[in-house]
């Protein structure tokens, strides 16, 4: 098989390794490696500890088996992160010492054209991060105008949903729609002139799709708490987020954690007996100009991370 470049250039990449706060004999996870970017300046920092590499994309793993062969003390996993739980039982790992996530959506998949990502070139409409299931191509020409409808206007805060939703289904009745290019320009003739000189016209409607078909949204919140009940105290968990539906699960799920006495305002003292399980370890950071002109895909990322208090 030839050898996969999984180029991946990671974002926010000091700031996330420093939020781990990293102990040479902890148990770290990336639970989305990638291409291994952030996961290599992990393992340069631990001596003694472990770390486990996560990534439902199968190029992706084959790729960290290669870039982490030298360390024996790495081990690689083809699995969603929303399994954390469910991986570290298997590995008989009771607690770890940090988890970062990173959210987006690698160079490698959105460069690779067959993988179906982008708008910018002419590929089957796939979107699958992990290669397998229902694809984006299955979306569009099965789900009835009202479900396309509500998924691009809520994962793409597409305000022309309705009317995109509608060519769909209509182009559909003639061919079935198979490729990016196909779409990108149904959903062009969906909006008014100004509106498509605003950026790309199909970059909602895209990501929204890529939402839907990897249920990255569906299931964050649940994943993040996982993540979090898998820390020992004191351990820390990072997550880098690019675009506001994901940014403000994230949020409140921290404040959740971060919140204490549930009782209310008007008792003179508590009664709940509730603290804080956590802590957040500094206000949401995001790419330096720099890295934003270095790295175009930084612009929209963000950090949050958080501390385990008990």
């Amino acid at each position: 098989m030839d050898k996969i470049n999984f180029s991946h250039k990671s974002v926010l990449l000091d700031e996330s390794i420093d939020a781990l706060n990293i102990k040479p004999d902890g148990i770290y996870v990336d639970a989305t490696a990638g291409g291994g970017g952030h996961s290599s300046q992990i393992a340069k920092r631990i001596d003694g500890g472990r770390l486990i590499l996560i990534d439902q994309d199968p190029d992706a793993v084959r790729t960290l088996n290669e870039k982490m062969a030298d360390f024996d003390f790495v081990t690689i996993i083809q699995d969603n992160f929303s399994n954390i739980k469910s991986i570290l039982k298997e590995l008989k790992i009771d607690g770890v010492d940090g988890v970062l996530a990173d959210l987006g959506v690698s160079s490698h998949q959105l460069d690779t054209a067959q993988r179906g990502f982008s708008f910018h070139n002419d590929a089957p409409l796939d979107m699958r991060m992990s290669q397998s299931g229902v694809s984006a191509k299955d979306l569009v020409n099965d789900l009835d105008e009202i479900e396309l409808a509500t998924i691009i206007r809520e994962y793409g805060e597409e305000k022309f949903a309705r009317s995109i939703a509608k060519n769909i289904v209509r182009a559909r009745q003639n061919k079935e729609i198979e490729t990016t290019l196909e779409l990108s320009e149904i959903i062009k003739s969906s909006m008014p002139a100004a509106a498509r000189r605003d950026g790309h016209p199909a970059r909602r409607t895209f990501q929204a799709l890529r939402i839907e078909v990897n249920g990255e949204i569906q299931r964050l919140d649940d994943s993040l708490t996982d993540m979090f009940d898998s820390l020992n105290v004191g351990g820390r968990l990072a997550i880098i987020t690019f675009h506001s539906l994901e940014d403000r699960i994230v949020k409140k799920n921290f404040a959740q954690h971060c919140s204490g006495c549930t009782c209310p305002p008007d008792f003179p003292v508590c009664v709940c007996g509730k603290l804080p399980r956590g802590k957040t370890c500094f206000k949401a950071k995001k790419a330096t100009k720099q890295e934003v002109e270095e790295n175009p895909r930084s612009r929209s990322a963000k950090l949050r991370a958080i501390e385990k208090l008990y």
